[in-house]
């Protein structure tokens, strides 16, 4: 598969307002951990091999372990998930399914019972990055692979 182009630099305006996102979104208070299940699960449900391939290496910069990374898309059936982390990750998948559930009522409450409205707002926001990450990445075709983590958490590694 070729890249079709590089949408950072045909638009790089554009992609720094998604990246003005991610820094709020690394800044709210809802962990890494947490943050990359999300980011990880949205790119699975999206089918984006880039993303996918980044946010599980980031993971496992931060500590995730490779047990929790191979079950996240059987999440439900599996034991290693806390309850707040399938909260985050029924949310997630509402959301980033919106056109086929519209965000149930029985997934909000769930997602209530473990997050703060600022935390839900956040999370849901951390969510709408990711989508649009992907929307970018299959719609360019951009490489799976080629990332490279670059942050304090991946430095200490090498």
């Amino acid at each position: 598969m070729n890249e079709r182009l590089d949408y950072a630099k045909a638009a790089p305006d554009g992609v720094e307002i998604l990246g003005k996102l991610e820094g709020y979104i690394r800044r709210a208070g809802l962990g890494h951990d947490l943050v990359e299940l999300v980011k990880l699960r949205a790119s699975q449900l999206n089918g984006c091999a880039y993303c996918i391939d980044m946010h599980t290496k980031d993971a496992r910069t931060f500590g995730e372990s490779e047990q929790r990374l191979y079950g996240l898309s059987a999440w439900r059936e599996a034991p290693f998930y806390s309850d707040r982390e399938r909260a985050a990750l029924a949310w997630t998948e509402a959301v980033t399914l919106v056109s086929e559930s519209h965000v149930p009522d029985d997934v909000y409450a769930q997602a209530r019972d473990h997050f703060t409205e600022k935390e839900l707002v956040d999370l849901t926001l951390a969510i709408i990055a990711i989508n649009s990450w992907n929307r970018l990445a299959i719609s360019f075709r951009t490489l799976a692979g080629t990332y490279q983590p670059d942050h304090p958490a991946a430095k200490k590694g090498r």
